[in-house]
């Protein structure tokens, strides 16, 4: 039989999940950060995975699709997001082809695969609680905000690059449904509730 510790919530508190100030259970605000309190929700697992699977679906997409359009000189060329990338180290762009690997092919799956990791490993109470679980979350939410760079490349060549009929760069629908998926994504990893990792979904209350 696994060792039962002492909750926050049995201890009549309720923890601030921003800031990491606890207050008495019932306090709606936290009165350092202004967060929202709220207790620990065991069923918050289901949105982790619902948003989960809906940025897995757009992510498919985002790959297969072009996700740039370009015409120059009456030329018209399509490029995936690995398609991109080999083209610029082809030109010798290795720096910039890295960087846009690493944003949208490894940063991403190592986001699906961090997300299903902690959100499985929670559902075992037995096994949820550590600290390099609670580390594993602050990367996810860290590196959260650079899964953007492929889109923000995208607009910003579709707004400099506008030469009428010599040359023109417009967004193809890999860019909306990479940027759902992102999207979707963080949605999961803000809808998992880390304090989770301390104590399993079967314990407290929901």
């Amino acid at each position: 039989m696994s060792e039962r510790f002492l909750t926050a919530t049995d201890a009549g508190l309720t923890g601030c999940t921003e800031c990491g100030r606890v207050w008495a259970a019932g306090t709606q605000r936290c009165g350092r950060c202004g967060t929202q309190l709220h207790p620990v929700a065991p069923r918050s697992l289901q949105k982790v995975w619902a948003w989960w699977w809906a940025g897995l679906i757009f992510y498919i997409p985002a790959n297969l699709y072009p996700m740039l359009l370009t015409n120059a000189l009456g030329t018209h060329t399509e490029s995936t997001i690995i398609g991109g990338a080999v083209e610029l180290a082809e030109h010798g762009s290795w720096p910039i082809a890295l960087i846009i690997l690493a944003a949208s092919v490894m940063i991403p799956i190592c986001k699906f695969v961090a997300i299903a990791y902690l959100a499985l490993i929670v559902a075992r109470p037995s096994q949820a609680g550590g600290k390099p679980h609670l580390l594993l979350y602050d990367v996810v939410e860290f590196i959260g905000r650079w899964s953007m760079i492929d889109v923000f490349v995208v607009a910003i060549l579709s707004s400099l690059v506008q030469l009428g009929f010599v040359a023109s760069i417009h967004p193809g629908p890999a860019a909306a449904a990479f940027a759902l998926s992102v999207a979707f994504t963080m949605l999961s990893a803000q809808a998992f509730d880390p304090r989770l990792i301390w104590r399993g979904p079967d314990t407290g209350t929901p």
